[in-house]
Formats: structure tokens, sequence, C-alpha cells
């Protein structure tokens, strides 16, 4: 079921987020992006027709840019510990932002993000879910 959306409110929104909808080709674009895609993501109940049709629009473009600038490829002969690195370095992700996602621990956080400790099947659907990859790409 689609909902109809207004032309005028979905400009004026657009507007207001400074976003221009096209392909992300620069890193300060995908930022952008994820950026107004989180702020619609906490309005998850309250969104208008028009915030869900941008959050929709936004989603499918920032997996489009992460397909191709992280391209799994590249990467399936690196050890999880490095992906995760990478990941959250592009994501400017800190090891503290993942305490209580993957462990309530700190230095079992630190122990997983420097390869010290293995990433589990759970641990690794969680990142999956917060990179938009696979799990398998952690294990």
């Amino acid at each position: 079921m689609t909902s109809t959306i207004s032309r005028e409110n979905y400009i004026n929104l657009l507007n207001q987020d400074r976003i221009v909808p096209k392909i992300i080709e620069t890193k300060v674009e995908y930022e952008h992006f994820l950026a107004v895609a989180e702020k619609l993501i906490s309005k998850k109940q309250t969104r208008t027709a028009e915030e869900t049709a941008l959050f929709r629009l936004l989603v499918k473009l920032i997996k489009d840019y992460e397909n191709e600038v992280f391209d799994l490829e590249q990467w399936s002969q690196t050890p999880p510990h490095q992906l995760l690195q990478h990941l959250m370095a592009a994501r400017g992700l800190r090891q503290v932002d993942l305490i209580g996602i993957l462990s309530p621990s700190k230095g079992l956080v630190s122990a997983i993000v420097n390869g010290k400790r293995e990433i589990s099947k759970a641990q690794a659907k969680k990142l999956g879910e917060i990179f938009n990859i696979s799990s398998s790409a952690f294990i």
C-alpha cells in the first residue's frame, strides 16, 4: 500500500534538509544523507508520508554508495576485526559506540575490535545490521 505524498511538502522537506536527490558521489554527501536518514529514523512513528518517502530514498542511495565504496569482495580475505575497524572509521564510530551493542563490557568490545577475541554469531548479526552488510563478513 502506498500513501499519497504532497509534492509541495516533499519539496519543502528537501529544501529544509538541503537534499538534492541524486546518486551519492562524495563522502561529504554520504555523511549528509546519513545524518538526515538518522534524523528521520528517530521520528519512526511520527514520520509524515513525505518524510517516509525521503527516508526510503535516502536508504537506497546510502546502500548503493556503501556497496560501491565498501565492496566486500576486496575485503573477503581481510580479518573480521580489520573489516570492523575500517567500517567504524568510515562511519566515524569509536569503540565506546559499540558498548551495549556488542557487549556491556568495554574490555570485551576492545578485545573484539583489536582482534584479540573472535566475533560471535550474535555479535556478527548485530554488526551486519549496523553496517548493512552480511553478518558472514565478520565471522
